[in-house]
């Protein structure tokens, strides 16, 4: 995707990360999501515009696409409540879409196999979470999980990678890939750790009956 549009992408998992852990209303993340999700949408279609028809142009922007459709749609579900089975599902989609990537990626660039790994790997937690409705894996609570694995690793993954590939320092070596790959088991371990920490706040809002409550996952009203 355009590194411009990836050094925004990273402050909008952050954001939605926090608003997992209950940090940050849902309706407060928004504009975050609106303003990345239209970012990823039209910066991608300007480049294709100006591409005339180049192999090598389109296979880069278009990826880009898939992740501005989902800032833009999960804006919406946090404004307007909409029904969010439909963008777990669509989540699957995206998280193939990564995984293909980040397959291509391991002779060429294993740091960017490793960094597509992780995207792949969150999107797949949003269909779990949003389109099968799995909130607990054993003790472990996913929505609290998710979130902090998105604070943990979107700015790296993201806005980092965007300034150094900005920079034209961008590291291709097996080593770099080996130290990526350890930073992804390390900040998904201290995920695991932070989810079992923070479980215990869980953000919990009383249903509009009054009758039942919900708790809220990625800012989306999730049955208690």
């Amino acid at each position: 995707m355009g590194n411009v549009g990836l050094l925004l992408v990273g402050v909008a998992l952050f954001v939605n990360g926090l608003v997992s852990v209950g940090l940050v209303s849902g309706r407060g993340a928004a504009p975050i999501n609106l303003f990345v999700g239209t970012a990823q949408v039209v910066l991608p279609t300007l480049v294709l515009v100006q591409a005339d028809g180049d192999p090598g142009i389109v296979n880069a922007t278009w990826p880009s696409y898939l992740f501005g459709f989902t800032y833009l749609w999960f804006g919406f579900i946090q404004i307007f409540d909409i029904d969010p089975r439909g963008f777990g599902w669509y989540s699957t989609f995206v998280a193939a879409i990564a995984a293909y990537y980040a397959i291509k990626s391991v002779g060429t660039d294993p740091v960017f196999a490793v960094i597509w790994a992780t995207w792949a790997i969150m999107w797949t937690l949003f269909f779990v979470l949003l389109g099968l409705g799995v909130v607990k894996v054993g003790r472990l609570d996913l929505g609290h999980f998710t979130g902090w694995f998105l604070v943990l690793l979107g700015v790296p993954t993201c806005t980092v990678s965007a300034i150094l590939l900005l920079n034209g320092i961008w590291p291709t070596s097996v080593v770099a890939g080996s130290v990526a790959l350890v930073v992804l088991l390390a900040a998904t371990a201290l995920s695991v750790v932070l989810a079992r920490l923070s479980a215990g706040g869980e953000d919990v809002l009383p249903a509009s009956s009054g009758a039942a409550k919900t708790s809220v996952v990625g800012g989306v009203p999730q049955p208690a």
